[in-house]
């Protein structure tokens, strides 16, 4: 059974599935990028060879996202699994079921930060940025970088806003909401309730290793991973569209991005407006 890491693009979806991965894939809590790999990202086209789809048509992958998570599912495994897709149906196909799914770790941050890092890893400027995280019918697609890659070929990720709620409203299976900034503020506590809704869902009574906890978080704060990418690069990371021998920084800002700081404030003052609501609803 599948429990999901779900989170907008940009929103510390990483940095949860080292910690994830740390504890319960190494022997005693130390993080090592080759872990990231047992947290594998649906959709991806491998779980999709098997059916047959027309690779370009955009989406057309959907019709088989719940007999993929099935043939996952065969291994009767409990498998971590990321996501950018909101929890929804394209074309009356439901992205998952309970029949398929666990639970669900959401992951959340404040957008006007989020707006940033999609800047930066998109390589967009700030009026496409605000559109991009602004549309509701957002969606990544690639087929060049993703015919011999892992990389997913569709995800259905709309606005920010209508992703986060996708998942919060949704009463299928269980959900664990978790905010970027308290997760940076507070990182044993909230990853110490992390593991716990993880246990609940599991029916897990193994008491949590403390020890290994303490080691997961201290290897893998964004300082260490952000050296560790300059100094040997990082497996996740896009090459620019501008020039493939250039490579995207992944880990660009972390805990250093400060919209009050580098925000422009026309685009602050607009993406207050379009997410008032749930910036108000999430105290940011």
């Amino acid at each position: 059974m599948i429990i999901w890491i779900a989170s907008y693009p940009k929103s510390g979806n990483t940095w949860l599935r080292a910690l994830l991965s740390s504890y319960f894939y190494s022997t005693n809590g130390e993080f090592k990028e080759h872990l990231l790999k047992k947290i594998d990202q649906f959709p991806t086209k491998k779980y999709f060879r098997k059916f047959k789809f027309d690779q370009n048509k955009i989406g057309d992958t959907c019709q088989y996202w719940i007999k993929a998570q099935e043939e996952i599912n065969k291994e009767k495994k409990i498998k971590f699994f990321k996501t950018h897709n909101a929890f929804g149906k394209i074309n009356n196909y439901d992205f998952t079921n309970k029949e398929n799914s666990l639970g669900c770790i959401y992951i959340v941050r404040d957008p006007r930060n989020v707006i940033t890092s999609v800047k930066n890893h998109y390589e967009l400027d700030d009026d496409k940025a605000l559109k991009w995280m602004t549309n509701d019918k957002q969606f990544l697609y690639y087929v060049e970088k993703v015919k011999d890659s892992g990389f997913s070929d569709f995800q259905f990720i709309s606005s920010w806003n209508l992703n986060y709620k996708s998942w919060k409203i949704q009463k299928k299976i269980p959900l664990k909401l978790v905010k970027y900034e308290d997760l940076l503020n507070e990182t044993y506590t909230v990853f110490m309730d992390i593991l716990k809704f993880v246990n609940k869902i599991t029916n897990n009574a193994e008491k949590i290793n403390k020890l290994k906890v303490k080691t997961a978080l201290n290897t893998t704060v964004f300082e260490k991973l952000k050296q560790n990418e300059e100094d040997i690069g990082f497996s996740e990371s896009i090459p620019s569209q501008y020039n493939k021998d250039k490579k995207i920084s992944f880990f660009n800002l972390g805990p250093k991005n400060d919209w009050r700081k580098i925000l422009n404030k026309d685009t602050k003052v607009k993406l207050d407006n379009f997410f008032k609501n749930e910036l108000k609803e999430l105290s940011y």
